[in-house]
């Protein structure tokens, strides 16, 4: 029993990578350093290559206009079309959040196509071959931004592993009706007797609160109210915690140096951290990628490395999509959801582009 108690976390870093200044947030950081780090791979790709260095800054340029675009149209058109198309402004809400890798993927390839185009002495295939070993390690970066904002979590574990997502929560009690210094969700040690193999499990929220005019009596009074409205009533508290409505809130109080410090004793549900499958899965994507790159760079057929980039990378999301909650209501009525359904015909294309690579190279060794 005091195992199982060890095996679940209780997650809810601030998605602001500096307390106090919320415009810098762990996903924007990830993302913006993701396209820092790969332009300095694509660099050393052009340099070892033969090719003009210089010709990076123009291809840069491409890539993160293709992604943002691509990722914020895809979200409209795959997820969401009938919100978005009735309130087209609402599009550019980048900062509200709604993107779609498999929108990113699309107009990165098209966006490269356009411009191997206008790029004399670089094939669309070469370009793509080295863009998708960085857009993999991108890829982990992103989805440990995913991680860090609390958001895009698994499905329930239905068992005392996991991780019990309590952003949401803290962010909805800071709103309570009470002067609040600060809140902080965290693992009990005194509670594994409680534990059910289910998942779920103990949480504990500490709230120390400023003591103002309130006295113990009905300071109490209202955080009770509110409290229970606020983990049984919102969608996104009854996503990640199980506090029964109709139960007394388990709720003690003490009056410690000047301010009251509440804590309230209830359960999480234990969730799978599919945000750390998935960038683990990609950054050994990315280092499979750069190990073929190393050993072979320009003797690699034109495709081969964008066949194994889609099989891989899109194989994989269908995998862990089974672990994840559906992003939208409509999916909850499919077998399939979207993401699965759109990473299928990027798999068969990567399945046709690793035969057309191979089958060319072998035609290619005959007549040398």
């Amino acid at each position: 029993m005091i195992d199982s108690f060890l095996n679940y976390v209780v997650w809810d870093p601030n998605p602001a990578v500096f307390s106090g200044f919320d415009r810098l947030r762990w996903y924007s950081l990830f993302f913006a350093m993701g396209f820092i780090i790969s332009q300095q791979f694509m660099v050393y790709f052009f340099r070892k290559e033969g090719q003009k260095e210089e010709l990076v800054d123009k291809l840069t340029i491409y890539m993160v206009l293709a992604t943002i675009i691509g990722a914020r149209l895809g979200h409209v058109l795959f997820y969401e079309p009938e919100r978005y198309l009735s309130n087209p402004i609402d599009i550019l809400k980048v900062w509200e959040g709604g993107l779609a890798s498999h929108g990113a993927a699309i107009a990165i390839l098209l966006a490269l196509w356009l411009y191997a185009k206008r790029t004399p002495g670089q094939s669309y295939l070469w370009i793509v071959d080295r863009i998708v070993i960085v857009t993999a390690m991108t890829g982990a970066l992103i989805r440990f931004g995913n991680l860090m904002n609390s958001e895009i979590g698994g499905k329930d574990t239905l068992s005392d592993s996991g991780f019990v997502y309590a952003r949401s929560a803290e962010e909805i009690l800071e709103s309570l009706r009470v002067p609040i210094e600060s809140i902080e969700a965290y693992k009990p040690d005194n509670r594994e007797n409680e534990l059910q193999g289910n998942g779920i499990v103990p949480v504990n929220i500490e709230i120390q609160i400023s003591k103002g005019n309130f006295t113990l009596e009905n300071l109490e009074s209202t955080l009770r109210s509110d409290i229970k409205y606020a983990l049984t009533q919102f969608n996104s508290t009854k996503t990640y915690f199980a506090e029964e409505p109709e139960s007394e809130l388990r709720l003690n109080i003490i009056e410690q140096q000047g301010k009251f410090i509440a804590t309230v004793e209830t359960f999480g549900r234990a969730k799978y951290p599919t945000q750390i499958y998935e960038s683990l899965s990609y950054f050994a994507i990315f280092l499979f990628l750069l190990a073929i790159w190393f050993k072979y760079k320009e003797k690699v057929p034109e495709g081969l490395l964008l066949g194994i980039f889609l099989i891989t990378v899109f194989g994989m999301r269908f995998v862990w999509e089974f672990l994840k909650e559906n992003q939208v209501e409509f999916e909850d009525a499919m077998k399939y959801n979207m993401g699965q359904i759109l990473s299928i015909p990027l798999v068969i294309g990567g399945v046709f582009l690793v035969i057309r690579a191979l089958r060319t190279n072998k035609i290619t060794t005959k007549r040398a």
